[in-house]
């Protein structure tokens, strides 16, 4: 076993996130690089969490000009592995997402590895690696936007845009797996 003693930014930020709001959960750091940075338990002898954490600088122009721009708080960038969303041990994949002029606290995308990958493969095809762009809107809404086309963008704009498996919306915020394990007796 080679002891590990450091954590990347986005380990971090989702282990001081999950301390503050769950505080009756723990927060393991495996031993081994097998695809999963976090292990999080509850009581004893439960099953743990496994989490994949990402975290991506934003890549939002840092003066919006646009309306477009201005209704994104944030733009993530991230080269997604086919193989590996497909073949993850973990549970969860977590995507921090932040911005750069630090307005608001990160976000996090907390969505099953197969959901993401399933979503990826129906919006894009079946790639080998899939260039992602988590991107988070004031509204609440958030979007996979690699290959959005102007009309698309002016539609997010208006507010009037179907996302269908672009949508992700329902995976922002969704740490309701952690809710269930700290709940458990």
């Amino acid at each position: 076993m080679r002891p590990l003693f450091t954590v990347h930014a986005g380990e971090f930020i989702v282990g001081e996130f999950i301390e503050k709001t769950f505080p009756g959960l723990d927060i393991w750091v495996p031993a081994r690089d097998t695809g999963v940075d976090l292990l999080v338990t509850g009581i004893r002898g439960q099953q743990a969490l496994a989490l994949q954490v990402k975290l991506s600088r934003d890549y939002k122009p840092f003066e919006a000009k646009s309306d477009f721009d201005k209704r994104i708080v944030a733009a993530g960038w991230l080269t997604l592995d086919h193989e590996k969303l497909a073949k993850s041990k973990a549970d969860l994949w977590v995507v921090v997402l932040i911005s750069h002029e630090r307005t608001m606290k990160p976000r996090f995308l907390v969505i099953p590895p197969h959901e993401l990958l399933r979503r990826l493969s129906n919006t894009h095809g079946k790639l080998k690696k899939y260039h992602f762009y988590p991107w988070v809107t004031k509204d609440g809404k958030c979007l996979d936007g690699r290959g959005l086309m102007r009309a698309h963008k002016r539609q997010l704009v208006e507010g009037t845009i179907v996302l269908g498996t672009r949508d992700l919306s329902a995976y922002l915020g969704d740490w309701s797996a952690l809710r269930k394990l700290s709940q458990r007796k």
